[in-house]
């Protein structure tokens, strides 16, 4: 469902979520597609799981692998038009699509992907997810921006939306018996 999402905004055209524009940054500086840089970034983001105490389980590996792969293999598939209604639509679907991605596979307790990692990292000492979430996606910007990755409405729409939204879907998907320990909303 990331990859899905990520190449809906791409095919939007109107901007592509705060991790993209570090993805997108790093692939113009190196010439590497930016579904390969997505893979070789995950591994890199593992490394700040350390001080948070992430465990690291089976959807951590298939969320740092598959996630580039689907981006390499549909990218260039999905249909593009020029018209507003049908690139916003790419937009919300994609929020929709990543948020209930989020929930399900977080919610499944096999262990989150490199970047919800910090995420649930952060959420663990206190810091609800929609902030936790908004705080890292806000930082990465930064660093994709000074990186000449590219920002448009769906950046900002996916960095302020995002948190939020995982924050609704989470807790409705979670498996039964999940003891993951999250900060309430504040």
């Amino acid at each position: 469902m990331f990859g899905l999402g990520i190449s809906m905004f791409l095919a939007s055209n109107l901007g592509v979520p705060a991790w993209d524009v570090f993805h997108q940054g790093i692939s113009r500086k190196t010439g590497i597609p930016i579904g390969l840089i997505i893979e070789i970034s995950s591994i890199f983001v593992l490394l700040l799981w350390i001080p948070l105490r992430q465990r690291l389980g089976l959807g951590t590996l298939l969320n740092a692998i598959e996630i580039g792969l689907v981006v390499f293999l549909i990218n260039d598939h999905l249909p593009h038009s020029d018209r507003i209604v049908w690139r916003l639509a790419y937009v919300g679907g994609a929020m929709l699509v990543v948020a209930i991605g989020s929930g399900l596979y977080l919610g499944a307790g096999l262990g989150s992907g490199p970047r919800d990692g910090l995420m649930l990292g952060l959420a663990q000492r206190g810091i609800s997810i929609r902030i936790a979430r908004t705080g890292v996606e806000l930082t990465v910007l930064a660093a994709g921006l000074a990186l000449g990755g590219s920002v448009g409405i769906a950046t900002v729409v996916f960095t302020f939306g995002i948190g939020p939204l995982v924050q609704i879907f989470l807790p409705r998907l979670r498996m039964r018996g999940d003891e993951t320990k999250l900060a309430a909303a504040h």
